[in-house]
């Protein structure tokens, strides 16, 4: 009604509104508008449900009994998962039900790549290697894809898996998938024991809450399974496939901590039997053999293992034979009915009477239960729920030609249960949900089993008289017993038990009469029988090996690894390799094939289950035990490789000889995406290595390396600056690339910014920093351009007047919203210059311009950084009398730990020129402040080469006090590229003079321009004559160029001056935007040493005074 009503009022809105516009196109418009609106608000008033069951058949099931026949059928991406339709009155509304179902485990755990393969690392590493669940199977990946598809578009998720521990965690596999699409999806838990109509329809209406401890235990179950069993069986098999080649060359030797106690109870029968000494013994047999009825009576004492105590009391009884009847004893005996079939029963009775052995048995009855025709197989439960409609179910089966009529006795005698005492509060006992007479082979016998099993222990047990007589002969005590069959009761439908009348003679009490015989017997103890499955299933069950859902799969797994073997298909035997382990390991004081460490994890399971204990308690406590265990595996494993050659006969290798070569695996730091293990490997294809993340593909974390990057060490020194413990790392870099590092540089990834930058390492990829445009891969492969080419766009980067000398060192300060760089790292510049009157300002020369500029990324600044380095105000830069403050500042710097924080480059590294020629070491000679220090030049003679200047590492205190006292440019975050440039902050205007004092060489106010033409000053701003191109000012000049001082700098005062009319002509015609000028003349002469290329203030040998 609601919607009729929202339908009729938004209708007659659109008619008046439409009639009230004149415009008939306006009218439609309302119409289809208001169409779409009731569109979606159909849309929004159905739910869509996610339903997910645990098999195919149980989903098919599922969706025909809640849909009555209606469900439509769709493919999925899985063609074994199909996707049911159909729609159900629930919460108050109609929804529409989407039914699929998973295929088991939807998500195993299993190692990251970096510990996967069986030689990546040592076995004892996987104790505490990382571990993560994700598909195994394609058809999982298939499944998965399928619920993340459906779950987009779903409001609430119902999880139809089994109701027992490992059907409730997959049933949180299943919704960590969805969440992970869409986290606020509603999720609910459906409870049911058996796929009926009634069932499925009541679970419907009594949605509970997925129970999270249940699925905890059995992660703690799993990565425990994962952790010990690869541990083991990877120590195993790689050191005894090299001890005994020729038989165990090609085996996998594998542990299990379930199934190794498995095999302990095979191994300790077998050696019962193997250690069992006969022995004979003697014994008296009287009989009394008349009217066709033969009478054993029994001797009291038993037997005796000494023949002359027994011949004495034969020669006794002999002398006065006659029997006296001392006591005639009759009472009722019964034989009771079984209890009603759980899991355990089922495995134990389907191999002991129909032949079945467990693993098929359970395979046959879960299939029988996706059929609806029993109830869930998987429970522990032996009591009937009072619930529970016995009698429906009973007369389901009185038209069956064999047990019918028994069914109907037993509606009108009266049903009566016979009740146990477990319960998993979970599901009820095995029993029949429908009655089917089309089954055929296993299948039939394992259904017609449970259908007389259900109606036996319904029924009542079997009555009949014992009659027990004693008698005396010459003082020896005999007993014979007698037994009459009253009535059967359930033994006439359960025809897997025998009950047999025994005849007895009618004796009364001191009746004598004379035996037919009295004898003396020989006979021999004898060894107990090798273990049969059903005897073997219910040693586990006792001392709590596996549960009912997992014993049949540990036998299984042992009869696969070839550790055990059945005898007349029936009793088990123990391998060679088998038995070989096992006294291996009981030799070395660990009773690992006995079942205390496994019961105790069990115990620790079932208490996690009931909220008593702590998952992660547990999982360590479990992994401890066992690393201690492996460490001493390891170190006494000639224990196991002697019992092995006993039973092998086989003579071991020399074992000295044998390691596990296993390669080490270089952890720089931790990820700050997951926590992992970052290490360096060596790529698949090509030279070189790069870092990941050991938690992939979880975690995609990872930090390629360029290919000027040759090879990449990891130090055991760890950065005393960094709070992560990051190892150093030592680079081999290409020659002639970055000339500024030469060919080795060591520093620490986590703080050298400026190497960083270089390489394009993203700060993310090492440091969390809170940015929230995190990718999955968050460094991606880049190259470093050569310097070659990397000049051509020098303009892009520096533009400064004066060039002056570079440091070892550099750091990084925040002044407001600018970053800037306080000294510099291992840049060259062409020519080093002390006299700083003019400013305090000086910036690296443009041939290592592009280096930076291609490789700086002004949004990967950390704002750890400020963790190291203090704030300065951008007043400080204008006000004179702040001077002393920024020397202060400089001063106070820990010079010693500069290098540590950016790196050094080694002092047998070879520094590259911009020649890119090995540049030549000497010592300052001339008197002054540097007069001893060493310095790097361009080998080739003044004034051919290319002026390269470096001073040496050997005096990095000085050179990074120099260096913060001379250069201190800052970072514009302004511009797209990220460039060194005197810009200061729009609150001041140090080195960035605004429009109102920048004046032309008409000494007329400068007008600001932008570049507008495609390149890489694209958006950079400028100062030009207000006169225009025609002009013959030809004023030029950065907006971010430096300017200390002075209104006017040296290249208004001096480079625009040579420009003439050819060049003002190039800069109006054939581009935009503007370039800095060249010279048309000369070079201009130093006038202190009379050569070219440089002026005075620039002149190499100022560093000598």
């Amino acid at each position: 009604m609601a919607f009729f009503k929202s339908y009729t009022i938004a209708l007659n809105c659109t008619i008046y509104y439409g009639l009230k516009s004149k415009a008939s196109n306006l009218f439609s418009k309302n119409l289809g508008y208001t169409f779409c609106l009731l569109k979606q608000y159909c849309s929004k008033s159905i739910m869509k449900v996610l339903n997910v069951a645990e098999k195919p058949d149980a989903a098919k099931n599922i969706a025909g009994y809640l849909s009555h026949g209606t469900s439509r059928k769709r493919e999925g991406f899985s063609k074994y998962n199909k996707i049911f339709e159909f729609n159900v009155q629930l919460w108050g509304q109609n929804c529409q039900m989407l039914m699929t179902s998973v295929s088991g485990h939807l998500l195993n755990y299993d190692f990251t790549n970096a510990y996967r393969k069986w030689h990546s690392c040592h076995p004892l590493n996987l104790f505490d290697a990382p571990v993560f669940k994700r598909c195994v199977e394609e058809n999982h990946e298939n499944i998965k894809k399928t619920l993340e598809r459906e779950a987009r578009f779903c409001n609430a998720l119902i999880i139809w898996t089994d109701c027992d521990r490992e059907g409730e965690n997959i049933g949180f596999e299943v919704i960590q998938v969805c969440q992970a699409i869409k986290p606020n999806i509603r999720v609910y838990r459906a409870k049911f024991s058996e796929i009926t109509r009634s069932s499925v329809e009541r679970a419907l209406q009594n949605l509970a809450q997925p129970d999270k401890a249940m699925s905890d235990a059995v992660d703690v179950r799993s990565e425990l399974d994962l952790r010990i069993g690869a541990a083991f069986t990877r120590f195993q098999t790689l050191r005894l496939q090299k001890v005994f080649p020729n038989i165990l060359g090609d085996l996998l030797i594998s542990y299990g901590s379930c199934q190794f106690p498995t095999l302990g109870f095979v191994v300790e029968r077998f050696l019962a039997i193997d250690r069992f000494k006969s022995e004979p013994y003697w014994k008296l047999k009287v009989m009394d053999d008349r009217e066709g009825i033969s009478v054993e009576f029994k001797w009291v004492r038993v037997r005796l293992f000494e023949k002359m105590p027994c011949q004495i009391f034969l020669d006794i009884c002999l002398e006065q034979p006659e029997a006296t009847v001392e006591k005639v004893t009759c009472k009722p005996k019964s034989k009771w009915r079984p209890l009603p079939l759980d899991t355990i029963e089922l495995e134990k009775q389907g191999s002991r009477k129909l032949r079945i052995n467990a693993k098929e048995t359970m395979r046959i009855a879960e299939r029988l239960y996706t059929q609806g025709f029993i109830s869930y197989p998987r429970t522990e439960t032996n009591i009937f729920p009072k619930e529970l409609n016995l009698r429906s179910l009973v007369e389901q089966q009185i038209n069956n030609q064999e047990w019918g009529n028994f069914a109907q006795n037993l509606l009108e005698s009266g049903i009566t249960p016979r009740q146990g005492k477990k319960s998993d509060q979970a599901h009820p006992p095995i029993h029949p949900i429908k009655y089917t007479d089309n089954l055929y082979g296993n299948e039939a016998k394992v259904y017609e089993f449970v259908v007389r099993h259900f109606l036996a222990c319904l029924s009542k047990n079997a009555e009949g008289r014992e009659t027990t007589v004693e008698i005396d002969i010459a003082g020896e005590k005999f007993k014979a017993n007698g037994l009459e069959i009253i009535t059967k009761n359930y033994l006439d439908v359960y025809i897997y038990e025998k009950w047999s009348n025994k005849q007895i003679h009618s004796y009364e009490q001191r009746q004598v009469f004379r035996p037919t015989s009295i004898d003396m017997v020989e006979e021999k103890t004898s060894a107990p029988n090798l273990l049969t499955e059903a005897e073997l299933i219910a040693l586990m069950d006792k001392h709590g090996i596996g549960t009912d859902a997992t014993h049949a799969d540990h036998i299984d797994t042992i009869k696969s690894r070839q550790y055990v073997g059945l005898t007349d298909t029936q009793h088990f035997m123990p391998g060679k390799l088998g038995i070989g382990l096992v006294m291996g390991y009981d030799n070395m004081g660990f009773q690992m094939s006995k079942p205390h460490l496994r019961a105790d994890l069990e115990k620790d399971l079932q208490l996690i289950c009931e909220s008593k204990k702590n998952p992660n308690e547990v999982l360590q406590n479990q992994i401890n035990k066992y690393r201690e265990v492996f460490q001493v595996a390891i170190e006494r494993a000639n224990l196991i490789d002697d019992s092995l050659a006993h039973y092998l006969n086989e003579r071991p290798l020399q074992t000295e000889q044998i390691q596990l070569n296993t390669p080490v695996i270089s952890t720089i730091f931790k990820c700050p995406k997951c926590g992992s293990d970052m290490v360096l490997k060596q790529r698949r294809q090509g030279r070189g290595k790069y870092i990941t993340c050991t938690g992939y593909p979880e975690c995609t974390n990872v930090i390629w390396f360029p290919e000027t990057v040759e090879d990449v060490e990891v130090l055991n020194e760890t950065c005393n600056r960094c709070t992560e413990n990051i190892h150093k790392l030592k680079f081999k870099l290409v020659r002639n690339v970055i000339p500024m590092y030469g060919t080795s540089h060591t520093t620490c990834i986590g703080c050298d910014t400026i190497f960083n930058e270089m390489l394009n390492i993203k700060e993310d990829c090492i440091k969390q920093t809170g940015r929230t445009n995190y990718t999955a891969h968050n460094n991606t492969r880049n190259t470093l351009n050569s310097t070659s080419s990397t000049s051509q766009s020098t303009s892009n980067t520096f533009q400064s007047r004066n060039t002056q000398p570079v440091s070892n060192s550099t750091g990084f300060v925040r002044n407001n919203n600018n970053v800037g760089l306080i000294g510099t790292s291992t840049v060259s510049s062409s020519r080093p210059n002390t006299q700083n009157q003019n400013s305090n300002i000086s910036q690296p020369n443009s041939s290592n311009r592009s280096i930076l500029s291609n490789t700086v990324n002004r949004n990967t600044i950390s704002d750890n950084r400020e963790n190291h380095f203090s704030w300065i105000n951008s007043s400080d830069f204008n006000n004179p009398g702040n001077r002393a403050n920024q020397s202060t500042f400089r001063n106070s710097r820990n010079t010693n730990n500069v290098k540590d924080i950016w790196g050094n480059t080694d002092n047998n590294a070879e520094i590259i020129c911009h020649c890119h020629e090995t540049a030549i070491q000497l010592t300052v000679r001339k008197d002054g402040p540097n007069k001893g220090r060493l310095f790097y030049k361009c080998a080739k003679p003044q004034g051919s080469g290319c002026n390269f200047f470096l001073w040496g590492s050997d005096s990095a205190e000085s050179n990074t006090e120099s260096a913060h006292s001379t250069w201190e440019p800052n970072w514009n975050r302004n511009n797209d590229s990220a460039h060194f440039s005197g810009a200061g902050t729009s609150n001041n205007d140090w080195g960035n003079p605004s429009t109102n004092n920048v004046m032309c060489n008409c000494n007329q106010p400068a007008r600001k321009l932008t570049v507008h033409k495609d390149g890489p000053n694209k958006g950079r701003q400028f100062y030009g004559c207000p006169k225009g191109v025609n002009s013959t000012c030809n004023f030029f000049k950065w907006t971010d160029e430096d300017d200390t001082n002075d209104s006017h700098t040296d290249w208004s005062n001096s480079t625009a001056r040579g420009i003439g009319n050819k060049a003002r002509s190039k800069f109006s015609q054939k581009s935009n935007a503007p370039k800095r000028p060249k010279l048309t003349g000369g070079k201009r002469k130093c006038g202190n040493c009379g050569l070219e290329g440089h002026t005075r203030k620039k002149c190499p040998n100022n560093a000598m005074d």
